[in-house]
């Protein structure tokens, strides 16, 4: 379990490493021909409903949203008895967000600005999306807490939030697609490896 949480972890920084080396190399960033496209695709497609709808889901991937709600799922996972799901769901959503500010320094990206932002710009750099990264981590631990069995509703409920705030972020304009891609995917790497780690120290 722990070599498994070892091999996982990595392919977590080596996603980031291997991101920043693409989107950012040699310490010079650049516009992907594919980040372009999507944005200009998503920019063309914009509606006030569409705006005001993902503009409010957007807000399910902060931090100051997920990491209170995993802590109060936690405290409920720990009155149950299952100290494992209650210390998998606020470490890895705080994981997370120590992960992708800690990535950005990697590319020291900049914020897209081939479209106006239909939101005010973070202040922070572009490159992981730390929204992606904590949504992906806040959804997967929820359904890895529910044990090997977590349901299909679970998984499909996990998989429509995550799709959506990941959306979002593009939609808005604050993020490039190689960004949240890349937060996906090491949230991802992340979480099961802190699974199997949890699942080793229990």
């Amino acid at each position: 379990m722990l070599a498994g949480a070892a091999v996982f972890w990595s392919m977590a920084g080596l996603t980031f490493w291997i991101g920043a080396g693409v989107v950012c190399p040699h310490g010079t960033c650049r516009v992907l021909e594919l980040d372009r496209q999507l944005l200009g695709t998503l920019n063309a497609l914009q509606q006030p409903w569409l705006d005001a709808i993902l503009t409010a889901a957007t807000w399910l991937g902060s931090i100051i949203v997920l990491l209170p709600f995993a802590i109060a799922l936690a405290w409920r996972s720990r009155r149950r008895g299952q100290l494992g799901a209650a210390l998998l769901l606020p470490i890895a959503v705080g994981g997370a967000w120590l992960l992708a500010h800690t990535g950005k320094l990697l590319a020291v990206r900049p914020r897209p600005d081939l479209y106006p932002a239909l939101i005010a710009m973070p202040a922070d750099l572009s490159f992981p999306s730390a929204h992606a990264m904590q949504i992906t981590a806040f959804a997967l631990a929820w359904v890895l807490a529910a044990g090997s069995r977590p349901g299909w509703t679970r998984v499909i409920a996990a998989a429509v939030i995550i799709l959506t705030v990941a959306l979002s972020r593009l939609y808005l304009q604050v993020h490039f697609p190689s960004d949240v891609a890349i937060g996906v995917i090491a949230a991802a790497a992340w979480v099961i490896g802190l699974k199997l780690f949890l699942g080793a120290r229990a």
